[in-house]
């Protein structure tokens, strides 16, 4: 099944403004991973590189080091259909 990322949207979170993929439909992102978690207490905060729709997990490469990303609760990230790293 191939997605299409709509492309041109700008999103806001805590006042950064990033441009990319159509993403955070229901999902709150943040600059910190401490105000993620703040967030989300219970579940596990992950980076998602906003331009390619796909987040990484704490430990892995592309934690934190993408060009384009936010922390996200995991659940959140989800239910907005994005996916977890290809391995």
């Amino acid at each position: 099944m191939k997605r299409r990322i709509a492309y041109g949207l700008i999103l806001t979170f805590g006042g950064l403004s990033v441009g990319g993929p159509a993403l955070g439909r229901g999902m709150m992102m943040f600059k910190s991973e401490q105000k993620a978690q703040q967030h989300c207490p219970s579940d596990t905060v992950v980076w998602l590189n906003t331009t390619n729709a796909t987040y990484h997990f704490k430990g892995e490469r592309w934690y934190g080091h993408t060009n384009r990303g936010a922390y996200v609760c995991k659940d959140e990230a989800d239910k907005d259909g994005m996916s977890g790293p290809t391995r």
